[in-house]
């Protein structure tokens, strides 16, 4: 096995390499490491090489209830797999020979799309559940250890399929839930016997610092769930976050202050990235990227950390995509702005953004009214990741180009049931034959360096390598490889099902691997997707499909 040690300036991105943000012969996390990059600095198949991938095993879960979403996390040359309905598989890395396999309960009630996720850390494979537990296991065997429940999910309507994040001796998890009468929260858990760390809320009760930015008793029911798996900097103690929404979605009418205004934080801490220390739960900072969000606009997203070098100054950063597409890059130190870029190339909800990140020209729902919104309220990207690479300096992005006609309602709440205040159909923009692209962009300067279309949706995750080379997948069942520098498409291997998942590399006895979750989510934003292309017949599967050299043993 050949790893390249990056420890040079890229300076065509501005970037400068972090072998932290990097994996290696392991993925051990859900974003590859704390810092979420995607990047594996293994360049055993590299550009030269990668169109002689071809597959070295198979695994069928079984499961083919919502289809494989999940990322695998290696460690130690097992690869720990979590399916839709949670099942979860401990495989020999190198071969997928079994080596133990739990099944959690499915509730008799289900809540979200299946689970995207898990962690593994402290000896312990742990998880969330759609029925609001966080459950861990044993490392080597699959026994149950702990389980813990997080709240009533028949009154909150909330449950938890984002794969938890390992922060030192604690494991952090969020909850599904943005769409309803509740109040999103983050809990951290002890790995060790699973007792409670802390809990922060996402909207400040009573004499907490932004109570005030809420209507009345608004607070109790305003949403900003924050759904999915955030990033850790074992360095500064923090921990970052991506919020949800506030509630309700489409109308703010009874949440907004009087006299609050639409260019200044409101609603906190929803549509946010906020950094809480990891031993207290503290908010140290917080940015708002979209103030009283009337879009559905979620700032879940994952959350890149990445040194950048801005002028003569490398600034720890940290490069975060909301739903709409507006990117930021802030200092992860204080959550100051130092870049942002927009990734669609068709919107209609804002005439543009100030210098200095403010919304102008707002194109809000309007009760009883239809307004057409680009992007979708499914968004520019999905909960699907991007990726990073030191050796380019560039972000590789998955974005749509769909549209929802929303119309706006006022109803009264009811705790814990959907609370959006209004309905929505999804459109194709006019004017276009394709309706996805990916990108490379350059978070320093802001620019787009290369582009591929596609005619239609993509809602898989992205991989980097050392190898130069971006591997993702799309909704025909092609999974597939890109030239890191200039998007040139390089192999392709039909896997027989659509790909909504997550690829991996990683490393047994020198040989490198890539591994990839195949089946077409069935439901939300891939049933949305497929409802627009109605000639498209999507494969759903279960399968895990891990590709290797042929002539490395």
């Amino acid at each position: 096995m050949r790893i390249r040690l990056i420890l040079f300036l890229v300076m065509a991105g501005g970037a400068i390499a972090q072998p932290e943000g990097a994996t290696s012969s392991d993925w051990p996390h859900y974003g590859g490491t704390q810092f979420t990059w995607r990047y594996s600095a293994l360049d055993q198949i590299n550009t030269t090489n990668v169109k002689a991938l071809t597959p070295a095993w198979l695994f069928q879960t079984g499961d083919y209830s919502g289809n494989l979403q999940a990322t695998p996390i290696v460690l130690d040359g097992v690869l720990y797999l979590i399916t839709a309905r949670a099942n979860i598989f401990a495989l020999d890395a190198a071969t997928g020979r079994q080596i133990w396999h739990y099944t959690y309960p499915e509730p008799a009630t289900v809540r979200g799309t299946g689970y995207r996720g898990l962690a593994v850390g402290g000896g312990k494979v742990i998880f969330g559940t759609r029925d609001d537990y966080v459950v861990a296991l044993d490392q080597a065997t699959g026994h149950m250890v702990w389980k813990v429940s997080m709240d009533d999910p028949a009154q909150c309507s909330c449950g938890i399929n984002a794969a938890p994040l390992i922060a030192g001796d604690k494991v952090i998890v969020g909850a599904t839930g943005g769409d309803s009468a509740n109040r999103g929260y983050l809990t951290a858990l002890r790995i060790k016997d699973g007792h409670l760390a802390w809990r922060w809320y996402v909207i400040p009760g009573p004499g907490e610092a932004g109570h005030d930015t809420w209507k009345g008793e608004s607070w109790k029911y305003g949403g900003g769930a924050p759904w999915v798996t955030g990033s850790f900097d074992p360095e500064l103690n923090l921990i970052y976050w991506g919020t949800g929404n506030a509630a309700a979605d489409f109308y703010d009418g009874d949440r907004l202050p009087t006299g609050a205004k639409k260019n200044q934080d409101v609603n906190l801490y929803t549509a946010s990235v906020v950094a809480l220390d990891a031993n207290s739960g503290k908010l140290r900072w917080h940015y708002q990227e979209i103030h009283d969000d009337t879009w559905d606009w979620d700032s879940v997203y994952e959350v890149m950390l990445v040194d950048l070098k801005i002028g003569a100054q490398t600034r720890k950063a940290l490069v975060h995509m909301n739903k709409s597409g507006l990117t930021v890059v802030l200092d992860r130190l204080d959550g100051s702005l130092l870049q942002h870029f927009y990734v669609p190339e068709v919107q209609t909800w804002m005439d543009g953004i100030t210098e200095d990140g403010k919304i102008i020209g707002r194109h809000e729902p309007v009760v009883g009214k239809s307004i057409l919104i680009c992007p979708s309220v499914d968004g520019a990207k999905s909960w699907n990741s991007m990726a990073y690479s030191p050796r380019t300096g560039f972000v590789y992005v998955p974005a749509n180009e769909v549209c929802s006609t929303l119309t706006s309602a006022d109803r009264e709440v009811e705790e814990g049931r959907n609370y959006m205040d209004g309905t929505f159909r999804f459109e194709l923009p006019p004017g276009r034959t394709t309706y996805s692209h990916i990108d490379a962009w350059n978070p320093v300067t802001g620019k787009r360096v290369w582009s591929v279309p596609y005619k239609y949706v993509l809602l898989a995750s992205m991989l980097a390598t050392s190898g130069d080379l971006v591997f993702t997948g799309n909704p025909e069942g092609d999974f597939f490889a890109l030239d890191a520098r200039t998007g040139e498409k390089l192999w392709s291997y039909q896997t027989g099902a659509g790909h909504r998942g997550s690829s991996i590399a990683y490393s047994v006895n020198g040989r490198e691997y890539i591994a990839t979750s195949t089946g077409w989510q069935t439901s939300v934003a891939g049933a949305h997707a497929q409802s627009l292309f109605p000639d498209q017949e999507w494969r759903g599967g279960s399968s895990l499909v891990v590709f290797a050299l042929p002539d490395v043993k």
